[in-house]
């Protein structure tokens, strides 16, 4: 599975509900069981994101569709990036010239 760093901020729907935060994040952990990905990690931070989530997913689309899919709920919105390992950088750093 490929891995997939979520950097989310609250909406104001979002952060006027956020004493329900724990468990709007063990459902989204659901949804991601669904969609045949996983939440391996979910952070809350401070600083300019309010949460930080880790998410194993077996192709891009997947990993997109999540986070759609939870941008849909109207509590955060998402940036989502692509993170590679030690081993799948090497493999990337193979293919340069």
């Amino acid at each position: 599975m490929a891995t997939y760093i979520a950097l989310l901020n609250w909406t104001d729907q979002g952060i006027k509900s956020v004493k329900d935060t724990v468990e709007r994040a063990e459902s989204v952990e659901g949804l991601a069981q669904k969609m045949g990905a996983r939440m391996s990690a979910i952070y809350w931070t401070v600083g300019p994101y309010d949460l930080v989530a880790v998410l194993d997913a077996p192709d891009d689309e997947t990993a997109h569709a999540f986070l759609l899919q939870v941008g849909a709920t109207g509590n955060v919105r998402s940036t989502g990036m692509r993170a590679y390992n030690g081993e799948e950088m090497r493999g990337l750093l193979s293919k340069l010239g």
